[in-house]
């Protein structure tokens, strides 16, 4: 199944990432045959809202979500997603349901998909953030702040690569 929330969180992606974006999830929307469908649940973030995350559970209630500041996250540049399975209506975080019947995780599907793209996955990560994808083009986030602060940005206000 397409989801429009997702085809519309694409648009707000980087430029350079767009493209490849929509053909990611055309390859998952292939792959998920069963009764379960894969929504990006952030792409772009505006440092207000990373700012916003980072609060929780040290200022505000609520866990910790993210170790990134404003500005230290690829969300901040649309270089990042979050994904998360919807079935009849409900979030499903459980990386290993195969709701399918193909004999694949779903959720493991979707990141070796992300992975043919060359995207790093925070399901591999230390700090363990399954839902995360990102693509750097081989940029630190500093490097892409500086790039900000310094105003190399395109005419949409996404850092010029």
């Amino acid at each position: 199944m397409v989801d429009q929330k997702t085809l519309d969180r694409i648009k707000l992606m980087h430029p350079k990432l767009r493209d490849e974006v929509g053909e990611i999830y055309a390859e998952i929307c292939k792959a998920l045959t069963g009764k379960a469908f894969c929504r990006f649940t952030y792409t772009l973030r505006s440092f207000k809202e990373q700012d916003e995350l980072y609060a929780k559970g040290r200022t505000a209630p609520g866990a910790i979500v993210t170790n990134a500041k404003s500005g230290l996250s690829m969300h901040n540049y649309g270089m990042a997603l979050d994904i998360v399975l919807i079935r009849d209506g409900a979030a499903l975080w459980d990386v290993k349901a195969d709701l399918d019947g193909d004999g694949k995780a779903d959720w493991i599907e979707i990141v070796n998909i992300f992975k043919q793209y060359g995207w790093e996955a925070g399901i591999d990560w230390k700090f363990y953030d399954a839902p995360h994808f990102q693509k750097s083009f081989g940029k630190s986030v500093r490097e892409l702040l500086a790039l900000k602060n310094q105003g190399k940005v395109d005419a949409e206000g996404y850092v010029i690569l």
